[in-house]
């Protein structure tokens, strides 16, 4: 929820969200408008995109439901309570069907259930933990799963469960198929690749496509590999930075949803570089998590359409 979804909350009880895709042609904007308006609704953000190289449509409404208003249905009456969400989601699939939408309406206060993979390293995994409790990120992580042991503790210290999945090459295939079962047992959302060292199967990747997010330094493309910031300072790179993008099984060239960058300078050690890194890959990974959750993020072929 940005600040005006807030607002809106605090002062009308809740803000719902409708966000939609579907085929570019005239009438769209008009005929959803209409249908809040039918439903006494108060827009308080909306955003939307034409494609014109894919064709598509792509639109994020925030409203308020204030009242019903005369002629919205048979049993409308003006000064009825605020139209519940059940009833709008029903009514509002004539409307998606005519248009061929693939859409969803719900509550901008709804959060999602997150599952955070991880290794060693453990910047991206606390930063993520630690905007959760704050409520910056609304979600809930139901669990964090690790092919080593190292981030167990931080896991526990914000009682969130760990799960120890050991990956080789022998277990590869067992390991993905605890992993889907945990993600199967605890309803889980979406699941965030916290600098987790392991590429998932092409099958694991279609069971958890759009919603899986990974986070990699994709602002170094010539530094691949082992010790990409101390190689990029070694070379004289002046921007460094990460890319958040979803998962899937071309390696690291997922549709991008955010990149984060910053400026580095000879003076620089190879820890402070390294260092740098490090957040910028905690921002672009949380801003992508955030977004994705409000759902802000859509799919445009190969890339993603982002209303921030």
């Amino acid at each position: 929820m940005n600040d005006r979804d807030a607002a809106a909350s605090s002062e009308h009880g809740g803000t719902y969200v409708l966000s939609l895709s579907c085929p570019d042609r005239p009438g769209i904007v008009h005929a959803v408008s209409k249908f809040l308006v039918e439903y006494g609704c108060t827009i308080v953000e909306s955003q939307q995109f034409g494609d014109q190289e894919t064709g598509l449509f792509f639109m994020r409404i925030g409203f308020v439901p204030v009242a019903a208003t005369m002629g919205a249905c048979d049993e409308a009456r003006a000064g009825d309570d605020p139209v519940s969400l059940e009833r709008l989601r029903g009514a509002f699939a004539a409307v998606a069907g005519s248009f061929s939408m693939a859409w969803h309406l719900g509550r901008a206060s709804d959060g999602q259930r997150v599952l955070i993979m991880v290794s060693k390293l453990g910047h991206c995994l606390n930063d993520l933990l630690f905007r959760a409790s704050t409520g910056w990120l609304n979600v809930e992580v139901v669990a964090v799963v690790g092919n080593h042991l190292d981030l167990a503790e931080m896991a526990s210290s914000y009682g969130v469960p760990f799960h120890h999945i050991p990956v080789t090459t022998e277990t590869k295939f067992h390991a993905e198929a605890r992993l889907l079962e945990l993600v199967h047992t605890l309803h889980v959302d979406l699941v965030v690749l916290a600098r987790y060292m392991q590429i998932l199967s092409d099958d694991a990747c279609k069971q958890l496509e759009a919603r899986a997010i990974n986070i990699h330094h994709s602002m170094l493309p010539s530094f691949k590999g082992a010790r990409p910031y101390e190689r990029a300072r070694e070379r004289g790179v002046k921007v460094i930075g990460a890319t958040a993008h979803y998962v899937t099984s071309d390696l690291d060239e997922g549709p991008i949803i955010e990149q984060a960058t910053a400026r580095i300078d000879h003076s620089m050690s190879a820890a402070d570089v390294a260092a740098l890194g490090r957040d910028t890959e905690c921002l672009a990974l949380a801003r992508a998590v955030r977004w994705h959750v409000q759902r802000r993020v859509f799919l445009d072929g190969r890339r993603t359409v982002v209303f921030r």
